[in-house]
């Protein structure tokens, strides 16, 4: 009978991210350095308003597109902050975290034999969606840009048949962010095209030395924005995503929404309320511990000889592999020879090849001792 699969399910594989995780789970004495899990935990006023929803019985459906209450501090949220407005009633769908929110909005814009051009490195979780709905992936090199997935780089893959655009900033795996000049030359570029933006802003609060800007702003009538509360508010089990898009888009994507999930669960979305409302602001003390963890590690890198491109935001590091070795058996022996796991940067697409992440989503002691034995890797086994 496998021969009845879906032969476009057949054909995608687990992520490189969570396939290198498993590997390595379980192995004693082990420092990893490979998850962007924040390890910081929920606020605990967010947990209490969990902890209350259940006492409340609020555990049946809730609306399709999630609760008006936090679709409204959801919105409310984008514009406090982001300055771009949403109409909760129509514009805003509350999702199974944004993982969800990307599925629905690329099944609900893709077609066979369109293309959608993504940055390459890029996260994992975009091009087996793309895949899955009989469209083309399309991987703009971005490695010669200083990893800047810019209007000058987009413009060079653009064709006839390109339908959307990834633009994923801060980016998981390089951190690398974009400016409001480098958004509004996108948006100019991308004006009078037929083409959607889907931009992934997960990691818009924790953003380093400059301001978060949604190219929602310049382009919201072609603009799905995917958010949640997994990095922001270390949410990551809760699973609460936020997708914002122009009516005409919305409308649509909620029925694959309502057919795939239903709606949100409800407990989380009344954290999810809380946390949007009275924990608005409970990323700026993580981001500030995450700015000190991104100094010390990037100095660590230097003073290692290692080449790397300071990360604007997001908690990971994507580094060149100091030798000839592909970045999977660079990454297994390092798990091998001094037990600390990072990911290989073909994780993240063919153009991450001769690269790896590191995340700096840990605390300063795991830290130390990661990039300890990393360095003693280098000096024993590579430079010597």
């Amino acid at each position: 009978m496998e021969h009845l699969i879906n032969k476009r399910v057949k054909q995608i594989e687990i992520s490189g991210i969570r396939k290198f995780f498993n590997m390595v789970t379980g192995v004693e004495d082990m420092v990893s350095l490979s998850i962007g899990q924040p390890d910081f935990p929920t606020p605990g006023h967010v947990k209490e308003a969990a902890k209350k929803a259940i006492d409340d019985n609020f555990t049946t459906y809730t609306h399709n597109a999630g609760h008006i209450e936090l679709r409204r501090a959801a919105a409310d949220f984008y514009r406090k902050k982001y300055s771009v407005d949403f109409s909760p009633e129509k514009e805003v769908i509350i999702t199974v975290g944004a993982s969800e929110a990307i599925d629905i909005s690329l099944r609900t814009i893709l077609e066979d034999g369109c293309e959608v051009i993504l940055p390459g490195p890029v996260y994992p979780g975009y091009e087996p969606i793309i895949r899955l709905c009989g469209a083309v992936p399309v991987f703009a090199d971005i490695r010669l840009n200083q990893f800047r997935f810019t209007a000058d780089v987009i413009e060079q893959y653009i064709t006839e048949k390109t339908r959307c655009i990834v633009l994923p900033y801060p980016s998981n795996p390089t951190g690398v962010s974009l400016t409001e000049e480098e958004l509004e030359q996108i948006a100019t570029l991308l004006k009078d095209k037929d083409i959607f933006i889907l931009a992934d802003e997960i990691y818009s609060e924790l953003v380093y030395g400059q301001k978060h800007v949604s190219i929602a702003q310049f382009l919201k009538h072609k603009t799905i924005v995917i958010n949640g509360l997994s990095k922001s508010h270390s949410m990551t089990g809760w699973r609460m995503g936020m997708v914002f898009a122009p009516e005409y888009v919305a409308s649509q994507m909620l029925k694959v929404h309502q057919y795939n999930v239903t709606c949100a669960t409800s407990v989380s979305q009344m954290a999810a309320i809380e946390a949007l409302t009275a924990g608005i602001d409970d990323a700026v003390p993580m981001k500030h511990e995450y700015a000190r963890r991104r100094e010390y590690v990037y100095n660590r890198l230097q003073d290692m000889g290692l080449e790397v491109v300071m990360p604007d935001g997001a908690f990971y590091f994507f580094v060149k592999v100091p030798s000839d070795l592909p970045s999977f058996d660079f990454a297994l022996d390092l798990v091998n020879k001094e037990k600390v796991a990072v990911v290989p940067g073909s994780a993240f697409s063919e153009l991450g090849e001769g690269y790896f992440r590191l995340s700096y989503a840990y605390s300063m002691n795991t830290l130390e001792e990661g990039l300890n034995r990393l360095e003693r890797y280098l000096t024993t086994h590579i430079k010597s």
